[in-house]
């Protein structure tokens, strides 16, 4: 009966937005999450009747920072959280703290163009960072052999293919990189950008890029959120984690990562998961929104700030049904409280927005 009472107060809060003035709402950042952020937004813009649209711009983790902090968006999305400097400094700027919303779990996974192979190959960690400084540079490399013993490898230049633009994508990968090899730490670090070290590389914009050129290269190897992999049809291999299985991307190993204490802000590192079944290259992608909407200048009326709350709440709601059939994990429960906690706390002119729209 409660479930009832509260799938029918919700769609009396949606109806309500359908009879309103039409809304349209801007958002920018990672390309890790861009194909179900392109889900949602197509189906509450048919559950509003239209009435609230959203203009995502697909632009890298980085930009989507930058945007969300010049206030030219409504909101901003990355695959890694701000981090304490910058959490200082919006609020510092703003007099608004910076929430970052987990709303959906993803993976990034090794691609690479072999042609003829037919089963993934197995990496591990210190074979990853090794390829990408430029330590092995050919597919026969005896590193790579001991791991895949029953597979015949080319003997191929490796082309390594990288993001080119500020990326959360990147920043997940490194972050992997910096805690499996300390070579890796030492020499290039974490970041949403860094200073690539292989001498055989190229540099592509966005997921898009790095998978249209791993596909089109034989001998290439990218990193790439999973999906991206999937819906273009390319090779990824299995990543050995801290438990030494070679685990491929899948729904489960995704929610096996993520099985683990969150901090009441939900900023949190999922990668190198001890988790036996978990893959080791895990993350929550996250929303950036401001606590007190009204100092975000891109906000114009209270009406726009109800829309955009009540978007929030059901994209970790009801719009989680989504995630699975592209390849993204839902929310764990944990994450999916911490998500609405957030919310709750979203102000516009001193009026408790969240509050009221995530306690009905």
């Amino acid at each position: 009966m409660k479930k009832l009472l509260a799938t029918a107060v919700a769609t009396a809060a949606l109806s309500g937005l359908a009879s309103a003035q039409t809304v349209n709402l801007t958002g920018a950042g990672a390309t890790f999450p861009f194909p179900i952020l392109a889900k949602y937004f197509d189906e509450y813009a048919k559950l509003t009747d239209g009435k609230v649209r959203v203009n995502y711009q697909s632009i890298g983790s980085g930009g989507g920072q930058r945007q969300f902090i010049e206030q030219t968006v409504h909101f901003g999305a990355s695959d890694n959280p701000f981090n304490d400097q910058q959490m200082a400094d919006i609020r510092k700027n703003t007099g608004s703290a910076a929430l970052n919303i987990p709303f959906v779990l993803g993976a990034v996974v090794p691609t690479y163009n072999l042609p003829g192979l037919t089963k993934p190959l197995n990496f591990s960690g210190e074979v990853l960072a090794d390829i990408f400084l430029g330590n092995i540079k050919t597919w026969n490399d005896p590193a790579i052999a001991k791991l895949n013993p029953d597979v015949k490898l080319p003997p191929l230049p490796i082309t390594v293919t990288h993001r080119s633009d500020g990326s959360g994508t990147t920043f997940v990968w490194t972050d992997y990189l910096s805690k499996v090899s300390p070579e890796w730490a030492q020499k290039v670090g974490r970041g949403n950008s860094v200073d690539w070290k292989a001498p055989n590389k190229v540099g592509a914009r966005g997921n898009e890029g790095v998978a249209g050129v791993v596909r089109q290269t034989p001998g290439a190897i990218g990193y790439n959120e999973v999906t991206y992999a999937v819906q273009n049809k390319i090779a990824y291999g299995a990543v050995q984690n801290k438990a030494g299985r070679f685990v491929l991307a899948d729904l489960p190993s995704i929610a096996a990562a993520a099985n683990v204490p969150l901090p009441g802000d939900a900023r949190i590192s999922l990668t190198n998961t001890a988790a036996p079944d978990g893959y080791p290259v895990a993350s929550f992608s996250y929303l950036l929104v401001y606590e007190k909407l009204d100092a975000n200048k891109a906000f114009k009326s209270e009406a726009e700030a109800r829309a955009f709350v009540e978007l929030l709440k059901w994209m970790v709601t009801d719009g989680q049904k989504f995630n699975e059939p592209l390849t993204y994990g839902r929310l764990p429960s944990v994450a999916q409280q911490r998500a609405l906690a957030l919310i709750a706390r979203i102000t516009y002119q001193g009026k408790p927005l969240g509050k009221d729209i995530v306690g009905r």
